[in-house]
C-alpha cells in the first residue's frame, strides 16, 4: 500500500529546533498537498500545518514557531520546528488528501506516513 514517509523526529531539549521530512509515493512523478498532524498519547490527532500550491496554514498552537515548505527539486516537504516546548512532544504523521501527477491530474488521495516521533525535554 503507497503511504508517505516521514523522517527527522528525534529527542531534543526545550528551546531546540527540529526539522521533519515528508516524500511522497510517486515524488518523482507526481506533487502533493501535505499535512501534517500529531498525536500526543491520550490525545487525538490534530491538525499541525498545511502546504498546498504554496498556501500555508497553521494551528494556533505552532504558528511563529513551525514554517512547512515544499522543495520541489528534491521533491519533500519540510516542517521546520524552532523553539519546540514540552507540549510539542507527540508523534507526527504526514498525510495527503490531494495528489497530482501528469497521468491522472489532480486527484483525492488519502496517504498517511508511519509517523515520526518528537520527544521534548524540558
Amino acid at each position: 500500500q503507497e503511504e508517505m514517509v516521514e523522517s527527522g523526529g528525534g529527542s531534543v531539549q526545550a528551546g531546540r529546533s527540529l526539522r521533519l521530512s515528508c516524500v511522497g509515493p510517486e515524488a518523482r512523478f507526481c506533487k502533493y498537498a501535505v499535512s501534517w498532524y500529531r498525536q500526543a498519547p491520550g490525545k487525538e490527532r490534530e491538525f499541525v500545518s498545511s502546504i498546498d500550491e504554496g498556501d500555508t496554514k497553521y494551528s494556533d498552537s505552532v504558528k511563529g514557531r513551525f514554517t512547512i515548505s515544499q522543495d520541489n527539486a528534491k521533491e519533500t516537504v519540510y516542517l521546520q520546528m524552532n523553539s519546540l516546548q514540552a507540549e510539542d512532544t507527540a508523534m507526527y504523521y504526514c498525510e495527503s488528501d490531494k495528489t497530482w501527477c501528469a497521468w491522472s491530474g489532480w486527484i483525492e488521495s488519502n496517504l498517511w506516513g508511519q509517523g515520526t516521533q518528537v520527544t521534548v525535554s524540558s
